[in-house]
C-alpha cells in the first residue's frame, strides 16, 4: 500500500522531480568517467551481467557487480526505513532516507576530490557502491509513495505509459504532461552532468547531493 505524503500531490511531484534530476547527473558520471556502468538505473546493469556467460564480450563486470550489489543493499535499506517510520512518521522517514542518500553522496563527493578514491584504479568500485548504496535508497523511498512515473530512476515505464496512453494507441493521453517532463528532467540532469564532467567530476556529485537535500527541504518544510 502506497506511503501517504506529507505534502500535497503538486509539490511531492516536484520534490521527486528534484530527485530524478541528481539521477541524471550521477548516471552520467558512472558512465562516463567509472567505465561502463549505471549506478542508478540498473536495467543497463542487468545486461551487462548477462555477458558473464559469453566470453570474450569486452566487458568488465566487476564494476556491474558492484553496482548492482550497492544498490540492492541501499533498497533494503531504504525498505526498512519506511517500514520503521513510513506510516506513522513520514517527514522523519523521508528526513532519515534523503539525508543518508545525500550525506553519502557528499562523503563520497570528499573523498574523490581529496584523492582518497580515484576514477581509474581499483578504489573506483567503492565509488560506484556507494553511489549505488546512494541510489538504491532514494529508489526505495520514491515508489513508496505509488507514483509509477516517479520511481526517480526508471524509465522504462514511463515511456511505455507516453506511448500506451496516447491518442495514437487510443488512449486518453492522461498524465502525459506528467510523464514527458519525468523523461525530460533526467535528460537534463544527464547533459548538466556530462557536461561538468569535462571542468571536473567531484563537485558533480556534491551537486547531486545539493538536489536530494533540496528534495528533503521541501518534503521536511513544505
Amino acid at each position: 500500500m502506497p506511503i501517504a505524503s506529507p505534502l500535497p500531490r503538486r509539490r511531492t511531484v516536484t520534490a521527486l522531480l528534484l530527485l530524478t534530476f541528481a539521477t541524471g547527473l550521477v548516471d552520467a558520471i558512472s558512465v562516463l568517467v567509472l567505465g561502463r556502468v549505471f549506478v542508478a538505473n540498473m536495467t543497463g546493469n542487468a545486461i551487462f551481467l548477462g555477458f558473464l556467460f559469453v566470453p570474450d564480450t569486452g566487458f568488465d563486470l566487476t564494476a556491474a557487480i558492484d553496482a548492482v550489489a550497492g544498490f540492492l543493499a541501499g533498497a533494503i535499506i531504504g525498505g526498512r526505513l519506511a517500514r520503521r517510520f513510513g506510516e506513522r512518521a513520514p517527514r522523519r522517514w523521508l528526513c532519515a532516507a534523503l539525508g543518508f542518500e545525500a550525506a553519502l553522496l557528499l562523503v563520497l563527493a570528499g573523498a574523490a576530490g581529496l584523492g582518497v578514491l580515484r576514477y581509474d584504479d581499483a578504489s573506483k568500485l567503492i565509488l560506484i557502491a556507494g553511489l549505488a548504496l546512494a541510489f538504491g535508497v532514494q529508489n526505495s523511498t520514491a515508489r513508496q509513495f505509488g507514483i509509477q512515473e516517479l520511481y526517480t530512476t526508471v524509465l522504462t515505464s514511463t515511456i511505455v505509459g507516453i506511448g500506451v496512453d496516447s491518442r495514437l494507441a487510443g488512449g486518453s493521453g492522461d498524465r502525459q504532461g506528467l510523464r514527458y517532463g519525468v523523461v525530460l528532467v533526467m535528460l537534463s540532469g544527464a547533459v548538466v552532468g556530462a557536461t561538468l564532467t569535462h571542468l571536473f567530476i567531484a563537485p558533480v556529485i556534491a551537486l547531486a547531493a545539493v538536489v536530494v537535500l533540496a528534495a528533503l527541504l521541501l518534503f521536511r518544510f513544505g
